[in-house]
Order: structure tokens, then sequence, then C-alpha cells
């Protein structure tokens, strides 16, 4: 079974190329292809092995989920060409990444924990547990870093810095917080609960549109709904549908991604498993049933795919 580890294509028109965490990206003068690799990154590093069909099920959630927001927000997705690959407008980015949380959970449980009760300038409450919810969603901004670590940043610094304008700031808020209504919404009639999950957008000619990908599993931490409440009575860990796993992983097996920390061992049944959990999630978010697509050849279909995109953008 082959994995998607990574392209290096040069398309007729290409602009430029870059190589993300997960993702390859290849702009054109209006459009850029984002190919969706099988690569796997947790604490802003990438893991040794691929994992099979990971590429595949995060573009085709994040297409789910764009499809079905675009009323809310304009987005940037034009076509899906290709199980792995995303066509659309190519757009200017801000430099922040709109993190909504709507329970205590992660990063912010972490922080809270730690025995901070501010998270990027948000004031939590006193008294809560681990994945307790919120009273409200909040949003928790981080600056989006091409290298290293996201960091964690407030509003009020946010607009200090002239990172984005204030007017723009605000309506980004907007968008984020009506998005994970949304998608709140859609995960309880798939028996989840949407936790918490990032958001990324651009600008193009004065309008702001969505880019990048939505709801995923990369970008989301869902909990399943018929056990959640339960768990926390009872002070249990919650059944969840996320990356937390790998992470929890690393952490039993010494590693979070600080210096002189070795990435553990990744046995071949462990990428199965993690490959597994992800088309869990697949069929768990969007209620469909999910499709392998051939893998054979995978560096030639998609190829083939995108050049066939191209010509009719």
């Amino acid at each position: 079974m082959q994995t998607l580890t990574q392209t290096n294509f040069n398309f007729p028109g290409q602009t430029s190329f870059y190589r993300g965490k997960v993702r390859d990206v290849y702009s054109f003068e209006k459009v850029v292809a984002m190919v969706a690799s099988d690569r796997i990154s947790a604490f802003d590093v990438i893991l040794p092995r691929a994992i099979p069909f990971k590429g595949q099920v995060l573009n085709q959630i994040a297409a789910h989920f764009l499809t079905a927001t675009a009323d809310i927000v304009p987005n940037w997705l034009l076509e899906v060409p290709d199980p792995n690959v995303s066509i659309g407008k190519k757009c200017e980015t801000y430099p922040v990444e709109m993190v909504v949380r709507g329970y205590l959970a992660g990063h912010a449980a972490r922080e809270y924990k730690a025995g901070k009760r501010s998270v990027c300038g948000v004031t939590l409450p006193e008294g809560l547990k681990e994945n307790d919810k919120l009273p409200t969603p909040i949003i928790t901004p981080t600056t989006k870093a091409h290298e290293g670590h996201d960091e964690d940043i407030s509003r009020e610094q946010i607009l200090a810095r002239g990172i984005v304008s204030e007017a723009e700031y605000s309506q980004l808020e907007q968008y984020a917080l009506a998005l994970f209504a949304r998608g709140t919404q859609m995960a309880a009639e798939q028996g989840l609960i949407l936790v918490d999950t990032k958001y990324e957008f651009g600008h193009d000619e004065g309008k702001i549109y969505l880019i990048d990908e939505i709801h995923t599993p990369d970008s989301s931490r869902y909990f399943y709904a018929d056990v959640y409440d339960e768990n926390q009575r009872n002070g249990l860990p919650q059944k969840q549908l996320s990356k937390e796993f790998v992470r929890e992983w690393l952490i039993a097996n010494g590693f979070q991604g600080k210096e002189g920390q070795i990435i553990p061992e990744m046995s071949d049944e462990w990428v199965e498993q993690i490959s597994a959990r992800y088309i869990e999630l697949f069929e768990k978010v969007t209620g469909k049933t999910f499709v392998k697509a051939n893998t054979e050849d995978i560096l030639g279909r998609i190829e083939e795919n995108v050049l066939r995109s191209l010509t009719s953008h």
C-alpha cells in the first residue's frame, strides 16, 4: 500500500511551491492546488512515518464542511479534482489562526491545570475540570508560524501590533463563532461534540474568505456525545475522535517535541491503527462511507487529475 509522503511536481504556470507540515501547496496566478499528503505531525514535528489514506480523509472532510458552511462565509474551494487535492482561490493569508474552544481540553486544559486562569487574554472561571463545557465558546488565537511552534496571542496584542485591523478582526471573530456553531450542530447530528477547532482566513480584493481545512481531525477535537456526561461525572477520560490519541502515545513514550527528545519508533501495527482511526473519524463526522482511493500510482494519479483541472481554471 503506497502512502503519499511528499510531492515534487512542476506544473505549467506554477509560480511557487510551499511544503507545510502536512500539505504541499502549489501556487499559480489565480489559484492554489493543495495536496494533502499522508504525513502526520504532532507537537509541530512531522513524525517519521506516513499514515495510509490520512491525506484523503483530511481533504474530503474539509471539502464536506467547506461546502456545508459556504452560506456563512465565502471560502476558497473551487474544486476537488482528486481524493487528495483541493484547488481553490488564491488569497492573502491573515497571520493568525482563530482557535475556538467550547470545552476545557487539550492545550487549554494543560494551561488551566498549571494554574493559569487566563488563556490568550480570555479569563476562565474557577472550579473547572478537564473536558468541562465552557460557559460560552471562546476564541484563543495563535500567530501562524511558518516554522516551529504557533504562539498564543490575545486579541489586544493582535490589534496593538497591527497584525490585523480591528474591523477585520471583529469580522473574523464573528465568522469563527458562526462556523463553530454550525460545526457543533453538524457534529450533534452525528452523535458527536465539537470540542475545539481552528479556522484560517485570507482576503482577496477586500473580501474575507475561509481558507485551508475545517473541522478535520488535524484541526479539531471531537468527543462522543453518548458517554460524555457519564465520563465527566466519573472523572474518566473522554472517548474522542481527534489526533489527541497520537499526542498521548508520544507523551507516554517520552516525546513532546522538546529539544533533545527522540521520536519513538512507530510500528506497522500502530501506523495501521492510526489509519483506521482516521477512517473511522471520516465516517463518523460526515455520515458517509469512506471509499479508499486507488494508491497503486498515487503520484501519477494526482498529477494527471491536477493537470486536467488546471486547464479548466
